[in-house]
């Protein structure tokens, strides 16, 4: 009688976990119903930004990443690396590859590799969750390509938002360094190892040796992989732009808008700028595209709100995320913590890089008629010519690389027929 008084709390919020989930399905499948035209629109948009950019943009990162795990180099650069990354981050030296893999490529990358490495045993699960919170990152093509030049028609600002960003996830990682004290307090501290570049390479050597795969067989699997990873970010993406339309037209934006203006009232910031938080938290590219084009909000004000749902990462971005770590025993919650984090910082460096980052470079670039090489349309040409190169073939390398999956993909099941 007791164990059944113990066990009805738990079983009362998981049926009303359950009411809300089936509750949230119903409507959202009435409001596809009632809204049928303009869903079509969102998922069609998501579509082409998935098909024209992000496949194009993450697939030869993703297949170059498990390329180098199967070669051993992940392992050497993890050797190297370890002097830098245990002390700095509490992680192991691979997360040195991870970071700068992440870096490059964008988010979700961080956390597929991550994933990557915790199924390969290479970190233990909370070094995995410190891992995970601070190399997911937007790439610079998409920065400076597509919000710096694209939407807000400035490259200097690139500058600052990607340093705001970049050193944002900086600080996101020194401070999740102290997650997990308590779970690893029954193990002694590791101790970090210098090894040689001949021991580096010795180890890279055996790696490779373990893992076994001729390159045939280690390129199809990287295919494979990646092309499966992308499908599930593609579908993410599609849903999420058709969920943020939904809320636009039952009017829960509106409603959530004037929380928000309340929020952002008390940072001193416009109310109009409210709209466009909503929707970058839901998805980036629609949020600074809104971001650029409020006319009551000055450009610092946009830059502080952009540079925050940036840094968010939106929740379409930590919805893939949560389908990636789902398949180890990673936990999302600090990634998610991590990622508030990381907004704050990112929006407080973006206010105080400013003035001495942003607003000193103009005058002197002005009355040269140019602008600095490191600070302007000099440096941010080659990222805008790279986002522009992808948006007008990307589409075409997406069609290669699923027709290529598919004989793959056929090849394999029939020789496991056979």
């Amino acid at each position: 009688m007791h164990k059944v008084k113990e066990d009805a709390p738990p079983m009362r919020s998981s049926m009303i976990k359950t009411l809300i989930l089936a509750l949230f399905s119903i409507s959202l499948a009435a409001s596809l119903m009632i809204y049928p035209k303009e869903a079509l629109d969102a998922s069609v948009r998501g579509m082409q930004m998935w098909w024209d950019v992000v496949f194009p943009s993450l697939l030869p990162f993703f297949i170059v990443s498990e390329l180098l795990i199967g070669f051993g180099v992940v392992t050497f650069l993890g050797a190297l690396l370890e002097p830098l990354m245990r002390p700095l981050f509490r992680v192991p030296g691979v997360g040195g590859f991870v970071w700068a893999m992440g870096l490059a490529s964008g988010y979700p990358a961080g956390a597929k590799l991550t994933a990557r490495l915790r199924q390969e045993k290479k970190v233990t699960r909370i070094e995995a969750e410190r891992l995970v919170s601070f190399t997911n990152s937007s790439n610079p093509l998409f920065i400076f390509g597509a919000i710096a030049v694209g939407f807000f028609h400035d490259p200097t600002l690139g500058i600052l938002l990607a340093l705001a960003h970049y050193l944002g996830n900086i600080c996101v990682g020194l401070f999740m360094r102290f997650h997990g004290r308590n779970e690893e307090s029954d193990f002694p501290p590791k101790k970090v190892k210098r090894l040689s570049i001949l021991q580096a390479i010795s180890l890279l050597h055996r790696e490779r040796i373990r893992d076994g795969r001729p390159f045939g067989k280690l390129l199809g699997d990287a295919v494979q992989s990646s092309v499966r990873t992308l499908l599930m970010i593609g579908g993410f993406i599609i849903l999420f732009s058709v969920l943020n339309k939904i809320l636009s037209l039952i009017g829960l934006t509106a409603l959530l808008a004037l929380f928000f203006s309340i929020l952002l009232a008390f940072f001193r910031l416009p109310s109009d700028l409210s709209l466009p938080l909503i929707s970058g938290l839901f998805e980036i590219t629609l949020g600074a595209q809104m971001a650029s084009t409020s006319s009551s909000s000055t450009l610092l004000e946009q830059a502080v709100v952009t540079s925050f749902f940036l840094a968010f990462s939106g929740l379409s971005v930590q919805a893939q995320v949560a389908s990636i770590l789902a398949e180890t025993d990673i936990r999302f919650k600090p990634f998610f913590i991590a990622r508030i984090f990381h907004g704050f910082f990112a929006a407080v460096l973006a206010f105080l890089l400013w003035q001495p980052l942003y607003v000193k470079s103009k005058p002197s670039s002005e009355q040269q008629g140019a602008l600095p090489v490191f600070l302007g349309e000099h440096s941010s040409s080659f990222f805008h010519q790279g986002w522009q190169l992808v948006v007008q073939y990307g589409s075409y390398l997406t069609l290669f690389t699923l027709v290529l999956y598919i004989m793959i993909w056929t090849h394999t099941q029939l020789k496991k027929a056979i």
